[in-house]
């Protein structure tokens, strides 16, 4: 995690051209967890959108992914609908998180782009009738909610991306991939980058959903990760190959 100061309101945004490089190189001193191929499969994704298309996000946290898509988005005259609740405690922040997110939409001249739904995903869900073109799903990582999550996807239409953070990393989130996604006959399964993967809407071939199941042995070694980092064995973690003190995300 990056837990480097964001730059402040008189940083200056990037041109309306500026490329991945240039968006990543002020993103990134957003604090959260999102790294530079993770980060890139989602600029990537949200550039293929045609002009005016929408993004929901699901889990906002400092808006260093926020960033990163309403960049895109505004390249494509498109918008970025954030949906957090930012619950307090000193797990997920709070209000000082929401005022951390705001100022740094507002840093990178974004609050014509990005639009804050301040509401849980599961609460809003049932009613939502708005329309949109790419889903990112980083929001509570229990089975639960990600099942849930996943129900938004019914908004996407053929060929739409659906990218999910923490996937093969999160037992909840895998655990509801295996679930929903594994024998799904609408989503498919395509890559990722760490712990960031790419679903497409589509019909899924064997190939796909051999895919998931060949990552496997890579959750089970994040999980027995986590497992010693919270037993305080960080030098059995080494020897699994994670010199990191936090978890393999």
């Amino acid at each position: 995690m990056d837990n480097a100061p964001a730059p402040g309101p008189d940083s200056g945004a990037p041109e309306p051209d500026a490329d991945f490089d240039t968006v990543w190189e002020r993103a990134a001193h957003i604090p959260g967890w999102l790294k530079t191929g993770q980060a890139r499969l989602l600029w990537d994704e949200a550039m293929r959108l045609p002009a005016d298309s929408t993004v929901v996000e699901i889990g906002s946290h400092q808006g260093r992914s926020t960033v990163v898509l309403g960049e895109a988005a505004r390249q494509r005259e498109g918008r970025v609908i954030a949906v957090d609740p930012f619950v307090e405690g000193r797990l997920f922040g709070g209000r000082p998180t929401r005022e951390l997110f705001e100022r740094n939409v507002a840093a990178h001249d974004l609050r014509d782009v990005v639009e804050l739904v301040a509401d849980y995903s599961t609460t809003l869900r049932p009613g939502w009738t708005r329309p949109f073109d790419l889903l990112y799903i980083d929001g509570k990582h229990d089975y639960w909610t990600l099942s849930d999550d996943l129900r938004w996807s019914t908004h996407l239409g053929e060929g739409a991306a659906v990218v999910i953070h923490d996937c093969f990393s999160s037992i909840g989130v895998t655990l509801g991939i295996l679930r929903h996604v594994l024998f799904s006959s609408r989503i498919a399964y395509e890559r990722r980058s760490d712990s960031q993967a790419l679903f497409r809407i589509r019909r899924p071939t064997l190939s796909d959903r051999l895919r998931i199941v060949a990552q496997m042995p890579w959750w089970l070694r994040n999980v027995v990760i986590k497992v010693l980092l919270r037993l305080r064995l960080r030098p059995l973690a080494r020897l699994a190959g994670h010199s990191s003190p936090y978890d393999p995300y």
